[in-house]
């Protein structure tokens, strides 16, 4: 079975119906893929997305939130302006999203990509020379900006190469990097103020640190990722994204997933800290979290026979939801590390079997559908930190704002549920 489970294509299904399924899967695996590369070039090129994917979205967009509680102290930010903070990262990424959409980037990806990349490095070195609510939310916005570019363009040149050669390990390897981005980031910010830099405070030390990292990532993914498959050859463009009923739920509440995750994913740490949990909770909170979110692509596929690729989406905002309620109901030191764990084994899951499924739904348009996908899902970021900001300075805790995503996360599992039948059958499945 694939990572992803792979679904069948029109030939497949006619295949299907002619035979057993077994048979179909045995006649497309016996016979590679036009372009497909060699298996230590496709390893490679797996390699070189979890890198990126560490790169841009494990420093360039999560270490931001182990790195807040240092930064709400160095430069006495209040939970509003960090919402408002989190909230332009979350523009910029819209902004990418919807830009990636059109076809100015047709036969340049891996350029754009790599140059995305070296973006964010430099945008995390400059979080570390302002203390300016103004400037934090600029440099933030760019760095989304870049992150969106990568994160579609890099995936779009991956998950292509994975496709044609049928492989059933590229997808988690790819996404699995944000996971390891995570983690990553974790350790850095638990090391860097080990280190004793003079002159620096934490929070400057912390930004520093990422972006060495990112520097050493970026070249490692322009000597390991190849080209786009039609890069240089002429290729028709991508047909207009024809909307279906099962695109627009699917899309919809992904873009509610947006909203209702991000709340978590901006918070976690601070709220370990405002619970007291010291240093040493932050970061576990965060490091299993990342490890987590490495993990459950891979662990989560083991689902995807039974419940099929919407079943398994929709079960994780279900768990997430679920997640989110143990975050603010269990005692310190547990509620951030069971929310860390709860976040990290779905929300990943969630964003790449969405995308999967919005390829699927969109075969003449996927890099479309996973632009505008991704769009929906930079709204619901937007709006996230904002509210959850507003009612947490509101309320003295984030408590609430944790609980309004949970009821957005359990509305989304059910729309998915009482749709389950219409996108199943879009899908095949």
């Amino acid at each position: 079975m694939s990572t992803l489970h792979r679904l069948p294509d029109r030939n497949e299904d006619r295949s299907r119906h002619a035979g057993t399924y077994r048979a179909a899967h045995a006649e497309e695996t016996s016979s590679p893929a036009p372009g497909a590369v060699s298996g230590g070039r496709l390893a490679a090129t797996a390699i070189a997305g979890a890198i990126a994917m560490a790169v841009a979205m494990g420093f360039g967009r999560f270490s931001y939130t182990p790195i807040l509680p240092a930064m709400m102290a160095d430069a006495g930010l209040s939970p509003a302006d960090a919402g408002l903070i989190a909230s332009a990262n979350f523009v910029g990424y819209l902004a990418g999203a919807v830009l990636a959409a059109y076809g100015w980037a047709h036969g340049h990806e891996r350029r754009i990509g790599i140059a995305a990349l070296g973006a964010t490095t430099l945008l995390l070195a400059a979080m570390g020379l302002t203390s300016s609510v103004l400037v934090y939310s600029l440099i933030r916005f760019l760095a989304g900006l870049a992150s969106a570019f990568a994160m579609i363009f890099v995936s779009g040149i991956v998950l292509g190469h994975g496709l044609r050669a049928k492989s059933e390990h590229v997808p988690s390897v790819h996404f699995g990097g944000v996971g390891f981005g995570i983690a990553l980031s974790s350790l850095c910010v638990w090391a860097a103020p080990l280190a004793g830099v003079a002159g620096l405070a934490a929070s400057q030390a912390d930004w520093f640190t990422g972006a060495l990292v990112a520097l050493a990532g970026t070249v490692l993914v322009a000597v390991l990722l190849p080209g786009s498959h039609h890069a240089g050859k002429g290729a028709e463009r991508e047909a207009p994204l024809a909307w279906t009923r099962p695109l627009s739920v699917v899309t919809l509440t992904y873009g509610f997933f947006g909203f209702g995750y991000v709340i978590t994913a901006t918070f976690l740490v601070a709220m370990a800290r405002d619970a007291s949990g010291g240093h040493s909770v932050e970061f576990l909170a965060w490091l299993i979290t990342g490890v987590t979110a490495a993990l459950s692509i891979y662990l989560w596929r083991f689902a995807v026979p039974r419940l099929g690729l919407a079943g398994v989406y929709a079960a994780g905002l279900l768990v997430e939801a679920a997640g989110l309620v143990l975050t603010v109901s269990l005692p310190s030191p547990y509620a951030p590390l069971v929310g860390g764990l709860m976040l990290g084994a779905t929300f990943m899951m969630v964003t790449a079997y969405g995308l999967q499924i919005g390829r699927q739904l969109a075969p003449e348009s996927p890099r479309r559908a996973l632009a505008l996908m991704t769009a929906a899902f930079g709204i619901g970021q937007i709006i996230g930190p904002l509210v959850a900001g507003w009612l947490a300075e509101r309320t003295g805790s984030f408590a609430l704002p944790t609980l309004v995503a949970a009821v957005v996360l359990f509305g989304c599992g059910g729309v998915v549920v009482l749709e389950m039948r219409r996108i199943r059958a879009a899908l095949g499945r």
